[in-house]
């Protein structure tokens, strides 16, 4: 007898083995691009779309469209792809906008089809395997063959104690996946999803690869997620009559200290990076502000990543003399290429994910639930820097982020409540409501 397809594509199996496979090929991105190209890395993307989009059609009855992707990320979706029609390059322009859409569509098929709990341990076991490899390759590069592996961006440096560039293309973005992993490892160990003896040899293997990394950033990550968890884990201990006013009280804090960090960003970035690293992040960042005056509303169209030979990126490399792939600041990014309107959008769909993460893990005693804002802490630092949320993995995480936390709190559920009569439920003489 013949398997029925509609009893596969729903089974738990399945959708285990399709968010493993979602997350091992945008984390392994940039090492599938190197050695089988990008053709091979978008033909991967769009069979997972493809199966992805089959998967939800199975389980349409479990999934309430209203519910299904948050309202801000479908507008900048949209507005991402009506920029088409202003673009420079409307054809690569269409073809950012499609790796847009499908990565965010893998985040809402992954949000979908497993719970907070299965996702934090699916990408904890890809994490695991992409960084053991990565030390791996780092050690035979390095140590053993003592010659680079120019198609995965391996230098060989691990014998100087670094930097290291791993499976992830450069050290700052591997650094920023030892934080993530640092953090789901973390939530497994508290959560006794691995065994102790896997969580503290995972720990100790993203703690490595962190340092030898060498990266700035993992720095400035690492102690704002650090202020952000002490700050969730006092939340989660109070009282609830009492959780209410410090949750006022932080979020008015971030936003005075996200004020600061804005206006102090070059003194930051000296501070990590050194006065060479800084001069090149605020020339470039000024050039960026300089030429969005040109187009302030609506931005010069969604690319994505740059490709350095196509206008405005031409404009501004040919300007400063240098060869950049992104606005090294995902904000500038999105404000170069989509204008005020799509920052805007952009900066409402993280708050909101941010917010509403964060009021859940509050109210959940589950740690799990910490892995969402605590991750959505990483992302929205690193924005600061780089350009990485926008695309590949970093994109699949706030997407992920911003689908559990609205499938928890969104105005939605306001819509589906029935409402009561005015009078209220009829009541008997001792006070329980009427069942006739």
């Amino acid at each position: 007898m013949r398997p029925d397809p509609r009893t596969l594509l729903a089974s738990a199996e399945l959708a285990r083995a399709f968010t493993l496979t979602v997350f091992a090929a945008t984390f392994g991105a940039p090492a599938i691009r190197g050695a089988a190209g990008d053709v091979t890395y978008a033909t991967i993307l769009a069979a997972l779309c493809l199966l992805g989009g089959a998967m939800l059609v199975t389980r349409r009855r479990e999934i309430e469209v209203l519910h299904l992707a948050p309202t801000t990320l479908v507008f900048l979706i949209l507005w991402a792809g009506a920029s088409v029609l202003w673009s420079t390059d409307a054809l690569r322009s269409l073809a950012g906008w499609a790796a847009l859409l499908g990565v965010s569509f893998l985040g809402v098929v992954v949000g979908h089809v497993r719970d907070a709990h299965q996702s934090v341990r699916a990408l904890g076991d890809v994490l695991r395997w992409l960084l053991a490899a990565s030390l791996v390759l780092e050690v035979l590069s390095g140590i053993l063959w003592d010659t680079p592996i120019p198609f995965l961006g391996i230098q060989g440096d691990i014998a100087e104690l670094g930097p290291v560039q791993g499976l992830f293309g450069s050290r700052n973005d591997l650094g920023v996946v030892t934080v993530v992993a640092l953090l789901t490892f973390l939530v497994e160990w508290r959560t006794r999803s691995v065994r102790p003896a896997t969580a503290v040899s995972s720990v100790i293997l993203a703690a490595l690869l962190a340092v030898l990394s060498g990266s700035p950033t993992v720095v400035v990550v690492a102690a704002a997620t650090a202020i952000a968890a002490a700050a969730l884990t006092s939340v989660r201990a109070l009282p609830a009559r009492r959780r209410r006013a410090v949750q006022i009280g932080l979020g008015l804090a971030l936003v005075v200290l996200s004020a600061l960090a804005w206006a102090q960003r070059f003194a930051i970035a000296a501070a990590l990076d050194g006065r060479a690293d800084l001069s090149v992040r605020t020339d470039l960042w000024g050039e960026i502000l300089r030429l969005s005056d040109d187009r302030p509303v609506v931005g010069f169209g969604w690319f994505g990543p740059w490709d350095p030979a196509d206008a405005p990126f031409s404009t501004l490399n040919f300007t400063l003399g240098q060869q950049h792939a992104s606005a090294l600041n995902a904000f500038l990014d999105v404000l170069l290429q989509l204008g005020w309107v799509g920052l805007l959008v952009f900066l409402v769909l993280c708050a909101l994910a941010l917010a509403r993460s964060w009021l859940v893990a509050g109210e959940r005693r589950s740690v799990v639930h910490t892995w969402a804002p605590l991750t959505l802490v990483v992302l929205l630092t690193v924005s600061v820097f780089e350009s990485s949320v926008l695309s590949g993995a970093g994109l699949l995480l706030l997407v992920l982020c911003a689908v559990r936390a609205g499938q928890s709190r969104s105005w939605r559920e306001r819509l589906e409540r029935v409402p009561e009569p005015p009078d209220g439920p009829a009541r008997t003489q001792g006070g329980r409501e009427s069942a006739g």
